[in-house]
C-alpha cells in the first residue's frame, strides 16, 4: 500500500525527451529561422533609414521655408489680385461640384455653404451630384437645391442611375454638361466640407495670375476633433500631412497629391491630363500625378482652411484608411513606367515622385511600421542569437515620431497613444497596400467614408439603448485579438527572459491591439 502512494522510483529513461526537443529547436532556430530573420532585420532596417532621412529631409526644408517666410502661395500678391478683378469686374466663370452618397445627416451643410459664397451670382454655377440610392433621401436634395435656387443661387442637381466610376465617374460625367462649357475653374467639395464664404475670392486669384497653375489646394478643419480619442489621433496624422507634406511639395517641386477636396482646378488642366479617370481608388491622387507630368504645377496655400468631419466610428476609419493605401499602391504600380518615360518633367521631379512621393511615404511608411515594430522586433526578441540594433530599433522611430508630433502640440500629451494607435492601423494600411501592389481582390473597393453631422450631438441628447449581444460580436475584429495575444506572449517571454526592457512597450501595444479588437475605439454609430 505504502508502494501504491508513494510511487515507484523514478528510472531516468535512456532518451531525454526535454533536452532532445531543446536541441532540435536549437537547431531549428539556428539553421531555419535565424537566416531568413536576419535578412528581414537588415531589410527593415534599411527602409527605416529611407524614412528617417525623408523625414529630416522634409523638416529641414519647412523650417528653412518657415524662418525666411518664402512658403510658394506667399509670393503671389493676393490683395492686389482681388483689387484688380474687382476693379475690371472681369469674373472668371465657376463651377462648384458637390458629389455626394446617401449624405442625410450633412447634405444640408455642404449645400448651404457652397451656396453661401461670396462670388457674382451670374458667373457662379452649383453643381450637385447626387448618386445616393435612397430615393427619399433623393427627394430631400432636391428640396434643399430648389430653396436656394428661389434665392437667387444657380444650382444644377444631377443624378445618375449607376455608380459607375464611383466618384471619378460623376465628376467625369458633371463637367460633360453643356453650361459647363463657359467655365474656366471646378472647385470640389465632398459633402461634409463647409467652405468660409469668401473662400473663392482667397483661391481662385492665384489661378488668374499664374497661367501655369493647375491647382490651389486649402488646408482641412477639422469640426469634430475633439469629439473622441480616436479623432484627436487622426488629427495628430493628418496635420503633419498638412503641415510638412503638402507644403514641402509645393514649395520644392510644386508638386503634391490632390486631396479630393477642398481644391480649385483649372478645367484645361483636367482636360489636358486626359480628365478623371476611376482605374483605382484614388482618382484624385491619379489626376494630380497626371497633371503634373503634363507640366502643370500646384499650390498649396496653408492658411486657408475648409471645416470637415473627422470619421469618428472605428469602421468608417478602418474603410477609408483601406482606401487610402490601396489605392496609392496599386496607382504606383500602374503609373511607374509612365512617369520614368515622361520626357516633360525633370530628373529630379520623376524622383520625388516615384520615390519620395510614392515608395516611402505609400508604401515604406506603412510596412516599417507594422512588420518591423510589430513582428520582426517582437520575434527577435525570442531569438537571442540574433542582433537587433537599438539605434535603429529605438533612436530612429523616437525621432520620427517626434518630428511627427511637433505640428500638433496641443496634443503632445497624446504621443503615447497616437504611437500605439498608429502601430495599429499600420496592420490595415499594410495589407491595404499590398492588395494595392499585387492587384488582388478588394483592390477597388469603394465604401463612401460614413459622416455623422449633427448625429453624434443627438447621440447625446438621447438615452442610448442597451447593447445587444450580436452588436457586440459584430465590433469584434479577431486579427487585432490575435496580434494582441501574440505580443502579449513575447512581452510575458521578455519579461521572464529578457534583459532589454521591451515588455514595456509590447505590453502597450498588446493592450492597444486588444482594445481596438474589442471595439472600444470611436464612438458608437446612432441606428
Amino acid at each position: 500500500m505504502r508502494n501504491f502512494f508513494q510511487g515507484e522510483p523514478e528510472v531516468k529513461s535512456p532518451y531525454d525527451f526535454t533536452g532532445s526537443f531543446t536541441d532540435m529547436w536549437r537547431e531549428m532556430r539556428v539553421t531555419m529561422v535565424i537566416p531568413p530573420l536576419t535578412i528581414a532585420i537588415c531589410i527593415c532596417v534599411m527602409m527605416s533609414v529611407m524614412m528617417f532621412i525623408e523625414r529630416v529631409y522634409m523638416t529641414v526644408v519647412i523650417l528653412l521655408v518657415k524662418f525666411t517666410g518664402k512658403k510658394k502661395y506667399t509670393q503671389y500678391k493676393l490683395e492686389a489680385l482681388k483689387e484688380d478683378l474687382e476693379l475690371n469686374r472681369s469674373y472668371p466663370m465657376v463651377l462648384v461640384q458637390i458629389p455626394m452618397f446617401n449624405e442625410k445627416e450633412v447634405y444640408k451643410l455642404s449645400i448651404g455653404a457652397v451656396c453661401s459664397l461670396t462670388w457674382p451670382s451670374d458667373r457662379l454655377i452649383v453643381q450637385v451630384l447626387d448618386d445616393s440610392t435612397n430615393n427619399i433621401l433623393r427627394q430631400l436634395v432636391e428640396q434643399e437645391c430648389k430653396k436656394w435656387i428661389e434665392r437667387g443661387v444657380n444650382v444644377k442637381y444631377e443624378t445618375r442611375n449607376n455608380r459607375n466610376g464611383y466618384k471619378a465617374g460623376a465628376l467625369r460625367e458633371g463637367l460633360t454638361k453643356d453650361y459647363v462649357l463657359d467655365c474656366e475653374f471646378v472647385v470640389i467639395f465632398d459633402a461634409d466640407f463647409q467652405p468660409e464664404k469668401d473662400f473663392l475670392w482667397r483661391s481662385v486669384p492665384y489661378l488668374l495670375e499664374n497661367p501655369e497653375l493647375a491647382l490651389v489646394q486649402a488646408r482641412w478643419k477639422f469640426v469634430n476633433a475633439n469629439e473622441c480619442i480616436m479623432t484627436r489621433l487622426q488629427e495628430m496624422s493628418l496635420a503633419y500631412h498638412f503641415t510638412v507634406e503638402q507644403e514641402v511639395g509645393s514649395s520644392t517641386c510644386q508638386f503634391f497629391g490632390f486631396n479630393g477636396t477642398a481644391g480649385v482646378w483649372r478645367i484645361k488642366a483636367i482636360e489636358d491630363a486626359g480628365g478623371w479617370k476611376d482605374r483605382t481608388t484614388v482618382e484624385d491622387m491619379d489626376l494630380a500625378v497626371r497633371a503634373s507630368l503634363k507640366g502643370w504645377k500646384f499650390v498649396f496655400v496653408g492658411d486657408l482652411d475648409v471645416k470637415n468631419e473627422l470619421p469618428s466610428t472605428f469602421k468608417a476609419y478602418r474603410y477609408q484608411q483601406h482606401r487610402w493605401s490601396c489605392g496609392p499602391a496599386n496607382l504606383f504600380r500602374k503609373m511607374t513606367k509612365e512617369i520614368i518615360c515622361c520626357e516633360r518633367v525633370s530628373a529630379w521631379k520623376k524622383f520625388h515622385v516615384l520615390y519620395a512621393f510614392f515608395f516611402v511615404r505609400k508604401i515604406i511608411a506603412h510596412w516599417v511600421t507594422f512588420f518591423f515594430y510589430c513582428i520582426i522586433i517582437p520575434i527577435s526578441i525570442m531569438v537571442p542569437e540574433v542582433h537587433l540594433p537599438k539605434p535603429i530599433a529605438i533612436y530612429i522611430p523616437a525621432t520620427i515620431t517626434l518630428l511627427n508630433s511637433y505640428c500638433t502640440l496641443r496634443s503632445l500629451h497624446l504621443l503615447v497613444l497616437w504611437i500605439l494607435f498608429e502601430n495599429v492601423m499600420s496592420f490595415h494600411r499594410s495589407k491595404a497596400t499590398i492588395i494595392g501592389l499585387l492587384g488582388a481582390n478588394r483592390v477597388n473597393e469603394w465604401v463612401v467614408t460614413e459622416k455623422l453631422g449633427n448625429a453624434t450631438k443627438q447621440r447625446n441628447n438621447n438615452r442610448q439603448p442597451k447593447r445587444t449581444r450580436s452588436r457586440v460580436f459584430e465590433r469584434l475584429l479577431f486579427s487585432e485579438l490575435v496580434m494582441g495575444l501574440f505580443l502579449l506572449y513575447v512581452a510575458c517571454y521578455d519579461l521572464l527572459f529578457g534583459k532589454d526592457h521591451m515588455y514595456i512597450y509590447l505590453l502597450l501595444q498588446a493592450i492597444a491591439f486588444f482594445v481596438v479588437g474589442l471595439g472600444c475605439v470611436g464612438i458608437n454609430a446612432p441606428n
